[in-house]
């Protein structure tokens, strides 16, 4: 049997102390984020009705998609017995309606041209956030080697964004193979708008690495901190170390 590291056991108990500090009581902020979760999954589902009654059903589909998406992380939740904070259910729901509903079906990415470059931001922000959980998390419990360092945490978070960025822009290069019409990538400036979807998506990734660092350095400027340390809570069960 191995003899756990004294030093690895007491920078685990300090992290998790930090976050059990950062952690807000539950309360009305729970029952806010909630309400808002609703309100906006509601937001489509209104819109369907319009889109219905003008038969307008391109748009029918896109938002049935919308729908979909954000009811996914609930059906995720219940199919694997995962509580996710109200917060990161209230933020998937509200990027997706934010980029499909208003971006695609309200035609806002031709209305307002900051529109693309914003939610670009937001993507890259969204998924650093999920490729630096992703480790930190597992790195409360026995399925990857200890000892990862903060710098580690912050380079996985950029470049796990950037390269589902790069993924990202792929599709919409076949999309416009394969149906010229949709245009997504806007041939008249193609290489301009895939460069800039690319830059601000880094951008994004690196104010999530630099917030990151912070916290995991002084467990302090942190505003993912909060639902990090709700999801341990909510999920203990994923945070087990196996005997040895």
């Amino acid at each position: 049997m191995k003899r756990s590291d004294p030093r690895a056991t007491g920078a685990t108990s300090q992290t998790k102390s930090r976050l059990d500090q950062t952690a807000q009581p539950e309360g009305e902020e729970r029952s806010l984020y909630v309400k808002l979760t609703v309100l906006t999954q509601l937001f489509p589902t209104a819109a369907l009705a319009v889109f219905v009654l003008r038969r307008d059903w391109e748009n029918v589909f896109l938002t049935v998609v919308v729908i979909a998406l954000t009811l996914l992380p609930a059906f995720v939740g219940r199919r694997y017995r995962i509580v996710f904070p109200p917060e990161f259910q209230f933020i998937a729901a509200l990027f997706v309606v934010l980029t499909l509903f208003l971006g695609s079906a309200a035609d806002f990415y031709y209305r307002f041209w900051w529109w693309d470059m914003v939610l670009h931001t937001g993507s890259g922000f969204l998924l650093g956030i999920i490729g630096f959980l992703a480790v930190f998390l597992l790195n409360h419990t026995d399925r990857i080697p200890k000892g990862i360092t903060p710098f580690f945490l912050c380079f996985f978070a950029v470049t796990f964004a950037v390269s589902l960025g790069v993924v990202w822009e792929i599709f919409e290069y076949a999309v416009d193979c394969l149906s010229p019409a949709t245009n997504m990538q806007s041939r008249e400036t193609g290489v301009v708008d895939t460069m800039q979807d690319l830059i601000v998506d880094t951008l994004g990734a690196i104010v999530v690495a630099v917030l990151g660092w912070l916290h995991v350095r002084t467990g302090r400027y942190s505003i993912i901190a909060g639902g990090l340390a709700r999801f341990i809570r909510f999920n203990p069960r994923l945070f087990q170390q196996k005997p040895r």
